[in-house]
């Protein structure tokens, strides 16, 4: 028999927000993961905010809504608000109800801006990492670094020289055309009372081409002057030089999680620096052996010889000349063994870069880019978290 297509709207809904999300789906645990450790947070979120005015979004609901985004590649946050308005399961992971009204995306962009900081966005970081469920996950002794670049939010014709005059804005019209030459009041010449047509004035293509060939351009006489923090880097010998930041991460070699995420300015010391202050941050004072993978870009003089007094083993991948890694350190099996685990960070590179928007960052400051940046990792590490804990 034929079923009936009429459709009948109901003046009542019982819908349950929790029975319609599989028993078996991801977001379950890493909804419980995140909440776990956002309740261990309760005391932050509290310092943050006043006793008195008017309440804002719920600290809690900001960050999921923002892991939200990155699990799932939403480019914007106005295509993040138009999503959870129609979809079940966006609304019961972020904590709102079947009736509960969306938010603007400008208010959910300022409130979200404030609370994420870099130091917030670090401590969700190190509350997700110490759940009871996820500690047991990681090495304590053996880890790797790395680094990548991050295309800044500029573009290569915003890299002016700094004592030049800044550029028009790209959406001014300009100016009215000049008035025509007025008769004199003595002439006897009849007056004109047609109006007369507005002359046609040729306006520039508002973003005119630039040959930038035979043109020197650094970074110590140029800056960007819609984000004065990139800068101008390539990686590799022969790539195409970029506006970028640097991101670095600190991964654990047991099953490939970042414990520390950092960004700075793109240069050719940034990677070593970076991997010592990440360390140092988190293993503050360690008298254990520690082993830090990394490759042939951290193989320097001053870099081996700073780990080796943070009591450090430095598995670093030999140069061909001049390297700075003896027998010492390759003689042990262990040291083959963190060069084939090393190569695993670039996973949480990938991931960020193709589904979590780090492909090009749409902040700018190196500051907010940072938060971004770390946040990503976070949810990198999320995304790992059913089927490791499911093996």
């Amino acid at each position: 028999m034929r079923g009936t297509d009429e459709a009948s709207g109901s003046l009542f809904s019982y819908v349950d927000l929790e029975e319609r999300i599989p028993a078996r789906h991801p977001l379950r645990l890493i909804r419980r993961i995140v909440n776990d450790a956002l309740a261990y947070l309760d005391a932050e979120f509290d310092a943050l905010y006043t006793d008195f005015g008017r309440p804002s979004i719920a600290p809690e609901r900001l960050i999921r809504a923002s892991l939200l985004q990155m699990l799932y590649s939403i480019r914007s946050e106005r295509q993040l608000m138009e999503q959870m308005d129609y979809n079940l399961m966006f609304r019961w992971f972020v904590g709102l109800g079947i009736d509960d009204p969306v938010w603007v995306p400008t208010v959910f962009t300022k409130n979200r801006d404030r609370l994420l900081t870099t130091d917030m966005s670090r401590k969700v970081m190190a509350a997700i990492l110490a759940h009871p469920e996820v500690r047991p996950l990681l090495s304590d002794e053996h880890f790797s670094v790395d680094g990548t670049l991050v295309k800044a939010w500029a573009s290569m014709k915003s890299f002016q020289q700094k004592d030049s005059a800044p550029p028009p804005h790209d959406d001014d019209p300009g100016g009215p055309p000049p008035p025509a030459d007025e008769p004199s009041a003595n002439t006897d010449q009849p007056q004109q009372t047609e109006t007369q047509s507005m002359p046609d004035t040729p306006r520039e293509a508002r973003n005119a081409e630039v040959n930038f060939r035979g043109q020197k351009r650094s970074n110590a006489t140029h800056t960007s002057v819609t984000d004065p923090d990139a800068r101008l880097y390539k990686k590799a010998p022969g790539a195409a030089a970029t506006l970028c930041f640097m991101g670095h991460t600190l991964m654990e070699n047991r099953n490939g999680l970042v414990v520390q995420a950092d960004l700075t300015h793109a240069d050719g010391h940034g990677e070593r620096k970076a991997a010592l202050e990440m360390i140092n941050r988190h293993s503050p004072g360690s008298t254990r052996r520690l082993t830090l993978g990394a490759d042939k870009g951290y193989d320097s003089a001053d870099f081996v010889a700073a780990l080796r007094r943070m009591v450090v083993t430095p598995h670093v991948a030999q140069r061909i000349r001049y390297s700075a890694i003896d027998g010492r350190t390759t003689q042990h099996p262990g040291y083959a063994l963190s060069q084939r685990r090393r190569k695993k960070i670039e996973e949480p590179f990938g991931w960020a870069k193709t589904v979590g928007g780090m492909a090009q960052t749409v902040h700018r400051g190196l500051d907010r880019v940072r938060a971004q940046f770390t946040m990503t990792m976070v949810a990198c590490n999320l995304a790992r978290l059913p089927k490791l804990l499911a093996a």
